[in-house]
């Protein structure tokens, strides 16, 4: 994979993050419990015009509770 720029880059992973917590039939307010990361946090991650940096841990912890390999937050979303 090849992001040209960092903002294509957090794009990518807040929408696979949204996609992923949609699938799961989790609420962003149930993720945020879920997590320990703040709700407002969550929306600007997953919000179309991210431009937030994430941390690995973050990802990380995000993939194992939703149950996804942490290498599909960065695959093209259709």
């Amino acid at each position: 994979m090849v992001f040209e720029n960092d903002n294509i880059l957090y794009s990518t992973i807040g929408k696979n993050i949204k996609k992923y917590r949609l699938a799961a039939k989790i609420t962003q307010a149930k993720l945020c419990e879920m997590t320990g990361i703040s709700l407002s946090y969550l929306t600007k991650l997953e919000s179309e015009k991210c431009e937030k940096s994430i941390s690995l841990s973050l990802l990380n912890l995000l993939a194992n509770t939703m149950n996804v390999e942490i290498t599909e937050f960065f695959k093209e979303c259709d």
